[in-house]
């Protein structure tokens, strides 16, 4: 998160004439930057700080699920709802996550697909958002959902109608992922040419006020995640419980090709069970396992500190941008055996680290969020410069640097990262599986932190059918 902004401003003899012969015009561009911050500062909410997840965190620490949904509709209830109107889309992912861990799938798919609709209507109204969209401090808008979030929902979502016998809903869910144009082909396409109407503004408010800004704005990143290992598995295995072999052994082979192509998510070795997933002896059924552990990495406010060198006033060459940065929550759990009918125990297998894939999808939109937040700022500064520069024409030297002082300080407070999101994705997804007779089994099972089991979770009466996909779901997320 050490990135800093490479800015070049050079002052031009425009605004020296500018200070003596134009003062009004300046004072207009002063005041529509500060008009922008003012409205920000009003409609500010600081929505979004962890203290106020508490009761949810603690029940989901518990693994209390029900408690944790309880805790979302009993703060819905309140005078100032624990999730505002403008983040609704991680009221209906939390609340969709929580069911889903719960068992209640069909109340899961509902909150879910609620999320995915607003992230969608928030992505197309961006498209044509205006400037002042750009200057406004994102906390004060609609919260627009991440591209994880928008992945991962369809996860569970194809996992909500697999459990309730809906396959062809299941494979409706993960195709919007990998399907040709689907969510993650589209994923490295989002960002291009959306920075450029924004950059090519500010050097026209800043030609205005007398300044010459160099283009070396921080650019989006591309976003190094084309393929999910976990999406590719699930769609192999509900290809396969369609009778679908040959598109479920594309899909297999495409679970390789996603560890071959993003290797700094996948560092794990290549899942054995995946290659023993596409052989199963004709005798035998296959038992296939997923679990999740873990919750996903945070958001929490960095402070990013810059120079702005070129400004008159020295309390405005120190800004301050406040960001937000991922803090990883982890788990405790390091291994899971699983245990059929109190038989051997057998180790189940990473798949998807989900808090890298996490990390890697943001680095675009950070890198988006930088220059918007530069762009701001810069233009807040650069305003109350020229302004404490004109008044100082007209007053003593002190009071123009108390006044700079001042504005700089109302400036700085419509500044607040936005740390908005979906708080319980799991960290990890493991798999493995089983061939065994067609039967009726108890399984078990079993998460360790090195030696100590630390929960477990047991599943009775497992019907396991020849010729049929048998998908078992565990999720523990200490």
């Amino acid at each position: 998160m050490e990135r800093k902004a490479k800015t070049v401003i050079v002052k031009s003899a425009k605004l020296r004439k500018l200070q003596r012969s134009s003062p009004r015009k300046l004072q207009r561009s002063f005041l529509r930057i500060m008009q922008l911050s003012s409205l920000a500062l009003l409609l500010y909410s600081c929505a979004g700080h962890p203290n106020i997840y508490r009761d949810i965190d603690q029940a989901v620490h518990r693994e209390d699920f029900e408690q944790g949904i309880k805790a979302i509709e009993n703060g819905q209830k309140e005078k100032r709802p624990l999730y505002p109107d403008n983040n609704a889309i991680s009221l209906y992912l939390d609340k969709g996550l929580l069911e889903h861990y719960a068992g209640r799938n069909a109340e899961s798919s509902l909150n879910l697909e609620q999320a995915e609709r607003l992230i969608e209507e928030a992505f197309t109204k961006s498209i044509t958002a205006g400037i002042a969209s750009y200057i406004i401090n994102d906390n004060v808008k609609n919260y627009p959902g991440e591209d994880y979030e928008d992945i991962y929902i369809n996860v569970f979502n194809a996992l909500n109608y697999y459990n309730r016998g809906n396959l062809d809903g299941a494979m409706v869910e993960i195709r919007k992922i990998t399907m040709s144009s689907g969510k993650l082909d589209m994923l490295s396409r989002k960002y291009e040419n959306m920075v450029s109407p924004l950059s090519d503004w500010v050097v026209d408010q800043l030609r205005d006020m007398g300044l010459i800004i160099h283009p070396s704005f921080p650019q989006g990143e591309a976003v190094n995640f084309s393929n999910s290992a976990l999406a590719r598995y699930l769609g192999a295995l509900f290809y396969l419980g369609s009778g679908k072999q040959d598109d479920a052994r594309i899909e297999f082979e495409q679970v390789r090709a996603a560890f071959n192509s993003n290797p700094n998510i996948y560092k794990n070795p290549f899942p054995a069970s995946v290659t023993e997933a596409m052989h199963i002896p004709p005798d035998k059924a296959r038992l296939n396992l997923i679990a999740f552990t873990g919750l996903s990495p945070v958001k929490e406010e960095f402070l990013f500190p810059h120079i702005f060198p070129f400004l008159f006033n020295p309390p405005l060459r120190v800004p301050v941008f406040k960001l937000p940065g991922f803090v990883d929550r982890g788990s405790v759990i390091d291994h899971i055996d699983v245990v059929v009918n109190k038989n051997s125990a057998f180790s189940l297998e990473l798949l998807e680290d989900m808090g890298a894939v996490i990390k890697e999808t943001y680095n675009a939109r950070f890198s988006s969020l930088l220059l918007k937040t530069y762009a701001r700022i810069l233009l807040k500064y650069a305003a109350i410069d020229i302004s404490v520069a004109i008044r100082n024409t007209k007053s003593p030297y002190t009071d123009a640097l108390m006044y700079a002082t001042i504005s700089k300080i109302v400036a700085d407070a419509s500044e607040s990262a936005d740390i908005r999101m979906g708080r319980y994705l799991p960290d990890k997804a493991y798999i493995g599986g089983v061939n065994l007779d067609p039967g009726t089994y108890t399984v078990t099972f079993n998460y360790y932190s090195g030696k100590r089991i630390v929960a477990r979770d047991k599943h009775e009466n497992v019907s396991v059918k020849a010729g049929a996909l048998n998908l078992l779901e565990s999720i523990s997320l200490k």
